[in-house]
């Protein structure tokens, strides 16, 4: 059974989504991320995404307090993201109630410090974030782009012990025009053991199910819920 993460998107400490990583297209869902998680948590789900876009655009993170209350006031597994780029800001994330963080600028333009943080917190507590734009991987909250292919960039990692990826294709995200399917089933195909993680596009429960049935493991949802689209009785199905 896929996993059901929904994310929580956070600029000035107010729940938000973005499209295609566009922060002149910001929406604000909620002042309260705490309400949201709650709200999750008491409709069975256990894993919460936290990006936090203030950090991922200043280059270090930023709502740690966010974070905090998040891991203070809920249950849930929290992956946090955005903006780690130091020892620092990983101090910060784990310190602050972070499970788990997702790392994407720092494994393309620091792989040696990326590769460091892997062996001393270990591949289930380090994802590696994958955001994609027409097959290049793209950093620092989307707003660069890179030379890296996407396929050639997961090889390298996962050959390095990387266990869990979580991929976005950008041109998708917070479009609600459906995943990149095709994508995800041709990274499982190469990488049958990997803990993918999809991202981007889910703009119904009928997309969930495709990617259940492809045996992606995990997917990241957050639009298609806020607009309404998705439903938390909805999500029931998918729930131990």
């Amino acid at each position: 059974m896929i996993e059901l993460i929904p994310a929580i998107d956070v600029i000035d400490g107010k729940c938000v989504r973005l499209s295609q990583g566009d922060y002149q297209s910001k929406k604000v869902y909620n002042e309260n991320p705490v309400e949201v998680a709650k709200m999750f948590e008491a409709h069975g789900i256990h894993r919460l995404h936290v990006v936090d876009l203030d950090g991922a655009a200043s280059k270090h993170v930023v709502n740690y307090k966010v974070l905090e209350a998040l891991a203070g006031q809920t249950s849930l597994v929290i992956d946090f993201g955005g903006g780690i780029k130091s020892d620092e800001d990983l101090h910060i994330a784990f310190e602050s109630g972070a499970q788990m963080v997702t790392l994407g600028s720092i494994a393309v333009k620091e792989p040696d410090t990326f590769n460091r943080w892997m062996e001393v917190y270990g591949s289930e507590r380090i994802i590696l974030g994958a955001d994609a734009k027409d097959g290049k991987i793209a950093v620092n909250g989307w707003l660069e782009c890179s030379r890296l292919e996407l396929m050639p960039f997961l090889d390298d990692y996962i050959k390095k012990g990387v266990a869990k990826v979580l991929c976005t294709d950008i041109s998708r995200d917070g479009m609600l025009n459906g995943p990149s399917l095709e994508l995800y089933k041709q990274i499982m195909e190469a990488h049958p053991d990997l803990h993918l993680i999809a991202s981007g596009g889910i703009s119904c429960m009928k997309d969930i199910e495709a990617l259940n049935e492809a045996g992606i493991p995990a997917v990241v949802f957050g639009k298609a819920f806020y607009e309404g689209r998705i439903t938390l009785q909805d999500l029931k199905a998918f729930l131990p």
